[in-house]
C-alpha cells in the first residue's frame, strides 16, 4: 500500500558521496580514520563518558571496530559521525586522524529519511571540557542537517541527571519537550531520559 507523503530526504542520494568536513568555529569536523583508535580508547577510559553513554572498550582492535561501523553507517546512511579535533598552530586540519588533537565526537543518528528525523549525540574529552565544544561542534551538525541534508526534526535525549548535557542542548536551541521515564538502561539501572528537539523551522539561536 503505498504512502500518500513523500519522503523528506530521499534516500540514496548522499551515502554514495564522500563525508564532508565541516568547520565550527575553531574546530574542524572529520571522518573518524584508523589512526583515531588511540584517542577513541583513551576516550572510552574517561568515567563520565563510559556513565553516560554506557560503553567501554578494551583494546584499541575494539576501537577500530567502533570507527569501521561510524564508517559503515554513512554509506548506508544511518548516521553521520565526525570527529571534533582541534587543529594544530601549524595549520593542520587533523584529517587521517593526525595534525591535531582528538577533543570530542558529534553525531547525527538513528536518522530516518522518510520522516526527516534524527538524533544528535555528543562527548568532549576531558581536556576540552569547559570550553563550549560540545556546543561549537553541535551548531555545525545542525546547521548541516537542516541546511544541507533538509531534515526537519532533531531530537537530544540525556539522562535527568546528566546536567552538563542538558545545558548543551538548551544552548543549541534544542526546546525540552519532557521526560521519557525509565527510558534507557545504564550500568547503574533504567534512567529517566530528558528529551529535547529542534525543528527546521525553529530560529537558530544566537
Amino acid at each position: 500500500m503505498p504512502l500518500i507523503p513523500a519522503p523528506v530526504v530521499p534516500s540514496g542520494l548522499w551515502g554514495a558521496r564522500p563525508q564532508p568536513v565541516l568547520t565550527a568555529e575553531g574546530l574542524l569536523l572529520r571522518p573518524w580514520a584508523a589512526d583515531d583508535a588511540p584517542a577513541v580508547r583513551a576516550a572510552y577510559d574517561d568515567p563520565a563518558i563510559r556513565r553516560w553513554h554506557a560503553r567501554t572498550m578494551a583494546d584499541d582492535a575494539e576501537a577500530v571496530a567502533w570507527i569501521d561501523g561510524k564508517n559503515a553507517a554513512w554509506r548506508e546512511e544511518r548516521s553521520v559521525e565526525w570527529a571534533v579535533v582541534e587543529p594544530d598552530e601549524a595549520g593542520g586540519s587533523g584529517g587521517g586522524g593526525s595534525g591535531g588533537a582528538l577533543v570530542g565526537r558529534v553525531a547525527l543518528t538513528h536518522i530516518t529519511l522518510f520522516e526527516g528525523y534524527a538524533a544528535l549525540a555528543y562527548w568532549t574529552v576531558p581536556a576540552a571540557r569547559g570550553r563550549r565544544v560540545a556546543v561549537r561542534a553541535g551548531r555545525e551538525a545542525l546547521r548541516w542537517a537542516f541546511t544541507d541534508l533538509g531534515l526537519h526534526r532533531v531530537e537530544v535525549e540525556h539522562s535527568t541527571r546528566n546536567l552538563a548535557s542538558c545545558r548543551v542542548a538548551d544552548l543549541l536551541g534544542c526546546t525540552a519537550e519532557g521526560v521519557r521515564r525509565g527510558h534507557a538502561l545504564h550500568a547503574d539501572g533504567h534512567h529517566d531520559m530528558h528529551l529535547h528537539a529542534r525543528l527546521r523551522t525553529d530560529p537558530t539561536p544566537s
